[in-house]
């Protein structure tokens, strides 16, 4: 029995008309810790549980440490997430509710993690946000569920933010046969990490992060997702802050559904009907969120509009 759940796959009709073509949802969102997240870091606890970790550490803007710390709890096992100090109140709330250890440290992702290694012991699995061949193979099953369900896409939508998501979609489409259908891989603009390095064709380290969609806050993306933006067909696109929050709204109007901006950043482009014109059948990765409330997105909207 895994620890994550079979999510629903849905048409969306709002979508499919907004972008003039058949959307379907991958509803992430509904994993019991709120993300997609939950499908790699499930498998990567309990690879190392079962080699006889006792501990579990990580790093996190908020759902990755979540999902640790949801399976930690479920497996029994101690959690110690280190968090920086941009993550929200609220997701430092949901760590604790999962009796995880949080620790607030620095300005950055970067130097949250630095500190989480540091308190890395022999009895320690250290699991990483996003990148882990363990995590891309337990995040690939959301595209083989896709797949069971007899629904191939044309495009896939997804946000990228450390890359661990696109990762294990690319290692889905390609183990299923699917190794033709293109990815549209979304960032805020403000945290376009992906996009620097396809520009540059190399890695590249952001200066700095300017983003309302924290939790998409990597100033470098994974050596292995770039590398996938070489093997596989992979389109950078971006959307503002304003994007990702309008489509927060209109996304929790259409299904009830609210996720965090950096889930909405994907949402953003398929309400756009011009980013999806030249194709028929689009799966868009709802991956959720669970560290953002309606009023901090309102909030931010008016902050934007002030």
């Amino acid at each position: 029995m895994t620890l994550h759940i079979r999510t629903p796959l849905i048409e969306s009709r709002p979508l499919s008309l907004a972008a003039d073509c058949t959307v379907w949802l991958k509803l992430e969102a509904l994993q019991p810790c709120g993300s997609f997240k939950l499908r790699g870091v499930a498998h990567a606890c309990e690879f190392h549980h079962a080699r006889g970790a006792k501990r579990f550490v990580s790093s996190s803007g908020g759902n990755a440490g979540l999902a640790v710390a949801y399976v930690g709890r479920k497996l029994g096992v101690p959690v110690t997430v280190v968090v920086p100090e941009t993550t929200t109140v609220r997701a430092q709330e949901l760590l604790r509710l999962e009796h995880a250890e949080v620790i607030v440290h620095g300005q950055s992702w970067q130097e949250a993690n630095a500190l989480a290694l540091s308190l890395m012991g022999d009895d320690a699995a250290f699991i990483h946000p996003f990148d882990d061949p363990l995590l891309w193979e337990g995040h690939a099953s959301l595209v083989d569920e896709v797949a069971e369900a007899g629904i191939k896409p044309d495009a896939v939508v997804l946000s990228v933010g450390g890359g661990g998501l696109l990762s294990g979609v690319v290692q889905g489409l390609q183990r299923n046969g699917w190794a033709d259908v293109p990815i549209l891989a979304v960032e805020t603009h403000g945290a376009a990490s992906l996009h620097a390095a396809i520009e540059a064709g190399e890695l590249v380290t952001l200066e700095r992060l300017d983003t309302i969609a924290t939790t998409l806050g990597a100033k470098q993306v994974a050596e292995h997702a770039f590398r996938c933006t070489q093997q596989h067909p992979v389109q950078s696109l971006l959307v503002s802050d304003r994007q990702a929050l309008e489509a927060c709204e209109r996304f929790l109007l259409d299904h009830r559904l609210l996720v965090e901006p950096a889930c909405a950043a994907a949402l953003a482009v398929a309400y756009e009907a011009s980013a999806l014109a030249s194709y028929r059948n689009v799966l868009v990765v709802v991956c959720g969120g669970a560290t953002a409330t309606l009023a901090q997105i309102q909030a931010w909207r008016a902050a934007l509009e002030a």
